[in-house]
């Protein structure tokens, strides 16, 4: 079909990332590799004992989800109440990776989300996973979206909040408009 809009040269054609070829073929093997383990261990075992086993897998998954999101929620609580920052320890990210992973129904995937819940394997990939981060952040230019991270990373060693007020200077001839007062 012929839209009467040339084609941008090689050269000028924005260049396409790596991941998004990849990505889509993945999931593909992925889902290929799951149903043909599923019918396998139909096979060998029962269908009976793969519907269990998907089964006990939505409910484990669902209970270390609830259970981890409780205690990222807690942290959270007690470091608001105490005024620090709330601890990046505890994994509860990677937690909550391992039982979504556990309730996709498939063998593969709920073998990495219990890996995931291995206090060990969750320490080893969120060190990776902030080296990663931290690099990618570093080679970013400046100006851009890791600046922007970089700067929010910042934080007051002490924790302390300055209260004050904004007063600003306007021209005596300039028409003030009525506010509120700030304290109630």
């Amino acid at each position: 079909m012929m839209t009467g809009a040339s084609t941008p040269p090689p050269a000028t054609r924005p260049r396409r990332f790596r991941l998004r070829t990849v990505l889509p073929l993945a999931v593909v093997a992925w889902l290929v590799l799951e149903i043909w383990l599923l019918t396998v261990v139909a096979d060998v075992a029962s269908v009976f004992t793969v519907f269990l086993l998907l089964i006990a897998g939505i409910v484990l998954g669902s209970v270390v989800i609830k259970r981890a999101g409780r205690r990222a929620f807690q942290n959270l609580n007690e470091a608001l109440q105490r005024g620090t920052a709330p601890s990046s320890g505890g994994g509860s990210g990677l937690t909550m990776l391992g039982g979504l992973l556990l309730m996709l129904p498939g063998l593969v995937s709920d073998a990495a989300g219990l890996l995931l819940l291995v206090p060990p394997v969750q320490k080893a990939l969120g060190q990776y996973a902030e080296r990663a981060v931290d690099r990618k952040l570093r080679r970013s230019a400046p100006g851009g979206l890791g600046d922007a991270f970089q700067q929010a990373r910042m934080y007051r060693p002490d924790g302390k909040v300055v209260q004050g007020e904004v007063i600003r200077d306007e021209p005596g001839d300039a028409p003030r408009e009525q506010r509120p007062p700030l304290n109630r």
